[in-house]
């Protein structure tokens, strides 16, 4: 065995060999590529990859703050099954939030997190900087933003109006002439998405109006949401949500007839969802409602009432610009005979039961 003096004097000679080539080597100065090979940096703006209309990052923005350098007051209108884990998400992260609802119980909740209460939309409005509204329908975002006491009668020049609810285009202009006529800037936000989404702040924006005012709520948007979409002029957004949403309800009513023709002809329906769920026609909202479907379940994310009315402003947006929708029609039939056997507040999924013999 070599002895241990012997193998440290032949590790140092190793090393110190080591060190006079690596001294000795030459250090030869980088020579650049030729000009025609570099590439060329200037010829493509990088702006042009990604638009300024998208989040491209599902990093979230900073707490926004009003013009005396702090966090900014915002308010929340209507806690239904939307505005209320929305306004959560919102607590949830630090900002300041003041709530109503037409129930003033269902603001308990939030109130015990720590969000301020106020009795009308006009007093949310008057002490927030930026107020946003989910209602159920034209008519109630309506009135909450117009009617006695509503918010644009505590809007003033500085302030903000967002409107997520799901409207026609003409309703959210009106709104918005109320809105800025206080001086108030106006932001129509309708999101794609249902509960689960608004419970995990995974909902999708569809923007539209004063593009200062998108870019101020910025922030509150991406603790709400994955991603948002800036689409110009008021109308834009609210006409996109009806157009998604005219798409899944048509796609609801066939994957219905597709469930039940299965289980008529002798296959397990269930087999179904799993097959759909693999091939090219797949969707997340077959994968997570088709089990509750195959067992007549219908736990409410998105109650049937609101899929038909949006079909039915859908297909109104679609008369107005003499555009055919024979499937959306036929689709919002089949709603409304489902509303008649009194499905209004299931899930929008109980639609196959119209399909089913009475």
């Amino acid at each position: 065995m070599i002895s241990m003096a012997k193998a440290n004097r032949v590790s140092s000679v190793v090393v110190d060999r080591t060190r006079m080539l690596i001294c000795s080597s030459p250090i030869l100065p980088r020579t650049p590529p030729p000009t025609h090979l570099r590439p060329s940096m200037d010829l493509v703006p990088v702006k042009s990859f990604i638009p300024l209309s998208v989040k491209a990052f599902s990093t979230k923005s900073q707490p926004s703050s009003g013009g005396n350098g702090l966090p900014e007051r915002v308010g929340f209108l209507g806690l239904g099954i939307m505005g209320s884990p929305m306004a959560l998400n919102l607590i949830k992260a630090g900002h300041d939030v003041t709530v109503w609802n037409r129930t003033e119980s269902k603001c308990d909740p939030l109130v015990s997190l720590g969000a301020k209460y106020k009795p009308s939309p006009e007093e949310v409005a008057a002490s927030c900087d930026v107020t946003f509204a989910m209602l159920a329908d034209p008519e109630s975002a309506v009135d909450v933003a117009c009617g006695k006491n509503g918010a644009a009668s505590g809007m003033t020049a500085g302030k903000g109006y967002v409107d997520v609810s799901t409207v026609d285009g003409a309703t959210s202009k009106l709104i918005s002439e109320h809105i800025r006529a206080t001086g108030a800037l106006f932001l129509e936000a309708p999101v794609s998405g249902s509960k689960k989404p608004a419970e995990d702040g995974q909902l999708i924006f569809l923007t539209a109006g004063d593009e200062a005012l998108y870019e101020r709520v910025a922030p509150f948007l991406d603790v709400m949401g994955k991603s948002r979409f800036y689409l110009g002029d008021v109308g834009k957004g609210a006409a996109m949500k009806l157009v998604v949403n005219m798409i899944m309800g048509s796609m609801m009513a066939s994957f219905s007839e597709g469930i039940l023709l299965s289980e008529k002809v002798g296959l397990d329906p269930s087999v179904l969802v799993e097959v759909v769920s693999q091939g090219a026609i797949s969707a997340p909202m077959y994968t997570l409602k088709g089990p509750a479907m195959v067992q007549s379940k219908y736990p409410t994310a998105f109650p049937l009432k609101h899929q038909q009315k949006d079909l039915r402003l859908a297909l109104g947006l679609a008369e107005s610009v003499s555009q055919s929708t024979p499937i959306a029609a036929a689709a919002n039939e089949l709603y409304k005979v489902a509303k008649s056997h009194g499905l209004s507040d299931q899930d929008f999924s109980a639609v196959i039961e119209a399909l089913k013999p009475k």
